[in-house]
């Protein structure tokens, strides 16, 4: 998304939502394959890696330990619970879900507001949620790892992988697409994906390809030349999903699936294809009209794709990122190339889809996620010992500062204690 998650005055007051960003009903839905061919005859560009192969390797495993299916209660969370209920006592949101997990233990875990308006349901800590761009870090430790097993190099150029696809093929490379300073226009930006009357009656339930998308992307001019600038781009993580694609013969889903989400056990998380609902137990997102709250928890996640489609929980997410972090995922080579950050302006704490965060107790690792309705954050110490992940729907805040500042209290309190809390920084930072 285009849209800040953590900014959610700015995301109220104008009505374009980013659908992707920093934006189901199961694993097996998943979009088909997008095949994209050269004319015949084409040279290759210069940088080009090899050639492509569509054989498929086994994923890398994962053991599932710390996923304990149980929060352990202590007395010291209560400065937690606190501000986790800041965010939905005062009515800046409908639902808040967080957890921490400590060196592969989940230690706290709770969940305040309710799952439905109207009902009075309270909302469940073992909920589901539209995750946004958290998507994104799923997908390029999926790209990772086809770079560690030499199917491509970080620094490939895309015209070797999807010929023609978008202004400067030649020119960029598989690690600009990552790190955002590809210069490619961001695809949400389309007036399609604003939220007004026509998209909550009609155009949320639209079903894109991955090439859609990058053909609404093409409607506009980029926004700099490659590698001379950053700027955050949905559509870099569109073409992402389009080589996993194309290296491997699946879709993007199944190559997260497989290589990810089933290793590590993560039964609360889903790369759903174009189906639009959220399976299991789950909040509902809302966002504001004339008339009222409107219910956006039904929408069609291929507006966001491999941008933005992801489902998950925060249980599951803190083992992603105990496991990513840990190198349980990725070789070290890898993994510290995903933590080298760009130099280019707003991009000095973005890596290749993993975002540095600088609290009072140190740096943690992660990434924002937005989508109508949710707003996520995932958080990691370095080492991946602790790790932190919350989701809440912001809906119509009476104070936009101050849910801002509640926002920032629960991210700091979890992490680094309720002592820390004054000095929470700024998760308007964050890439959403």
């Amino acid at each position: 998304m285009t849209a800040d998650p953590t900014a959610p005055a700015r995301r109220r007051t104008a009505l374009r939502v980013a659908v992707a960003a920093a934006v189901g009903a199961g694993l097996l839905t998943t979009l088909a394959p997008t095949a994209v061919a050269g004319p015949a005859g084409r040279p290759p560009a210069p940088g080009c890696h090899g050639a492509v192969h569509l054989s498929v390797t086994g994923g890398t495993p994962g053991d599932g330990t710390g996923t304990d299916g149980a929060a352990e209660r202590r007395g010291d969370w209560t400065a937690a619970d606190a501000a986790l209920a800041g965010m939905t006592d005062p009515g800046y949101s409908t639902s808040a879900l967080a957890a921490v997990r400590e060196n592969g233990r989940l230690v706290w875990r709770n969940a305040t507001g309710v799952a439905e308006l109207g009902t009075g349901e309270p909302a469940d800590p073992e909920g589901a949620f539209r995750i946004g761009s958290a998507t994104k870090t799923f997908v390029a430790t999926t790209l990772l790892q086809l770079v560690g097993e030499h199917r491509l190099d970080l620094d490939d150029r895309l015209e070797c992988l999807l010929p023609g696809i978008v202004p400067n093929s030649t020119a960029i490379t598989v690690r600009q697409l990552l790190d955002h300073t590809s210069g490619v226009a961001d695809y949400t930006r389309d007036r399609a994906f604003e939220v007004d009357r026509d998209w909550l009656a009609d155009r949320r339930y639209k079903s894109y390809r991955l090439r859609d998308l990058v053909d609404l992307a093409n409607t506009y001019p980029p926004d700099f030349a490659p590698g001379e600038g950053w700027q955050y781009s949905n559509t870099n993580y569109i073409l992402v999903g389009m080589i996993i694609e194309k290296l491997t013969g699946h879709s993007w889903n199944d190559e997260v699936t497989r290589r990810i989400i089933r290793p590590l056990r993560l039964t609360g998380t889903w790369m759903p294809g174009d189906l639009p609902f959220i399976p299991g137990p789950h909040a509902h997102g809302y966002v504001r009209t004339d008339t009222g709250p409107a219910d956006v928890t039904v929408l069609n996640p291929s507006m966001a794709g491999s941008a933005g489609g992801g489902i998950s929980t925060t249980t599951d997410l803190t083992a992603f990122l105990d496991a990513l972090l840990g190198g349980r995922l990725l070789r070290p080579a890898e993994l510290a190339a995903m933590k080298r950050t760009t130099d280019h302006g707003e991009g000095r704490t973005y890596g290749l889809g993993l975002q540095r965060l600088d609290t009072p107790c140190g740096p943690f690792w992660g990434h924002a996620g937005g989508i109508p309705g949710y707003s996520t954050m995932m958080l990691a110490a370095p080492d991946g010992s602790r790790s932190f992940a919350a989701d809440t729907t912001f809906y119509d805040a009476p104070d936009p500062d101050a849910a801002d500042t509640a926002w920032r209290k629960v991210t700091t309190t979890a992490l680094c204690g309720a002592q820390a809390a004054a000095a929470a920084p700024d998760l308007a930072r964050m890439a959403p």
